[in-house]
């Protein structure tokens, strides 16, 4: 806005557009959301001032002989420090209500789109293209519903049932497997005790005549 009112003297301008660097004169998006597509550039910037017509830059030229331009005057002071940051402050705090309308506005062009798009298929369901290919979609008798969030609450505690069933699963495994292998430990324990016995009464059979 201030530069718009600084360069106005030259001729009606058309556009301001700031940039965090120098580049080419690409046209931007236009901003369609003050709550979603704004982006604050931080640190020195570079503005390019457009003019509806070619003699406003002529004009902006020869400003350059007249001395430096104020931007901040004491008709229309631009804010710095505190009062900025309050006004930075107060910019950022969102209206519930113009952002709800927003939204809904949003929405609604998004449903609209989507019947369009619905309708298109529709009529297209069926109909050979140019090379005599017929396009299948996955709608059948039974179009997939969204999920609603009980939906959604059910499936995710199926996956932590099944999650619980596995994990026990895998501790019913490995204590399995620890029985097993102390159930072999055992056998061992007593194949050697039962070695050792044997050897003993060996010993015990043979013959001393002294």
């Amino acid at each position: 806005d201030s530069l718009s009112r600084l360069f106005s003297r030259c001729g009606h301008v058309q556009s301001v557009d700031i940039c965090d660097k120098p580049g080419p004169g690409e046209k931007k998006d236009k901003l369609t959301s003050k709550f979603f597509d704004h982006k604050t550039v931080k640190g020195f910037q570079v503005a390019y001032v457009v003019f509806r017509k070619p003699a406003g830059v002529q004009a902006a030229k020869a400003l350059s002989q007249e001395g430096p331009l104020l931007i901040s005057t004491e008709s229309h002071p631009v804010k710095t420090g505190i009062s900025k940051w309050i006004a930075n402050y107060e910019a950022s705090i969102v209206d519930p209500k113009e952002l709800k309308a927003e939204v809904d506005a949003y929405m609604q062009d998004y449903d609209k789109k989507m019947a369009e798009e619905e309708a298109k298929a529709a009529e297209e369901e069926g109909v050979p293209d140019e090379e005599g290919w017929v396009k299948v979609t996955r709608k059948g008798r039974k179009p997939g519903l969204p999920r609603t969030e009980a939906a959604n609450l059910r499936v995710l505690e199926k996956e932590k049932q099944k999650r619980a069933r596995k994990e026990l699963l895998n501790f019913y495994a490995w204590q399995h497997r620890e029985s097993k292998r102390e159930h072999i430990a055992q056998l061992r324990k007593k194949f050697e005790e039962d070695k050792q016995r044997i050897a003993l009464m060996r010993a015990q059979r043979k013959f001393r005549p002294y």
